[in-house]
């Protein structure tokens, strides 16, 4: 039957090393670490990562701009190219006039449900290509999550290992002075010469 003495690492005592004071407080480091340590740096990260969402979506609305254009020519077979809006898309032609009253056509992803002749939003680059709308507030708090959630399980997970690096060069350490002296003491013990 096996008793356990809570404490024992830090009280005086002739069997306390010291590999079992730095293990001792290692173990507090690490709890510090992990319920302190670990969420700062994954809130800082995440706050970090919302301003540069932001920064990002703030240059992306300056360079967008969306158009209301005509779709021309959507082949009824063809097959969804991914999603707009949470809906499939399409490839399809479309025609849209400028300011200057110039029309020009490219190819865009329209909503699945667009036929020949409807009107849709086709947002444009300043070479009038088509490109996926700005990002929202949704995407962005779902970037700053998910940057602070990784950031924070990441450094959990680095200060665990750490913490495991160091409890076996300190039970390395222990099993050695144990040993040295378990040579000096066996003598007395035992009757034996060594």
């Amino acid at each position: 039957m096996r008793t356990r003495v809570r404490g024992w690492r830090w009280r005086r005592n002739p069997l306390r090393r010291r590999c079992d004071v730095v293990e001792a407080w290692t173990r507090v480091v690490v709890a510090l670490l992990l319920v302190v340590g670990a969420p700062l740096l994954g809130a800082a990260t995440a706050w970090w990562g919302y301003g540069q969402a932001q920064a990002i979506v703030a240059e992306q609305r300056a360079e967008r701009h969306k158009v209301r254009a005509t779709v021309v020519d959507r082949t009824p077979g063809s097959l969804p190219t991914g999603q707009l809006g949470g809906q499939q898309s399409y490839r399809a032609t479309v025609h849209w006039k400028t300011a200057d009253g110039t029309e020009k056509s490219t190819t865009a992803r329209v909503p699945a449900g667009a036929r020949d002749g409807d009107t849709v939003g086709v947002w444009l680059d300043s070479h009038g290509q088509s490109v996926p709308p700005p990002s929202d507030g949704t995407e962005i708090w779902q970037h700053s999550a998910t940057v602070g959630s990784f950031t924070a399980l990441g450094t959990a997970l680095t200060v665990l290992l750490a913490h495991r690096a160091v409890r076996a060069v300190t039970l390395r350490r222990r099993m050695a002075e144990w040993d040295r002296d378990w040579a000096l003491t066996e003598p007395q013990w035992t009757h034996r010469r060594a």
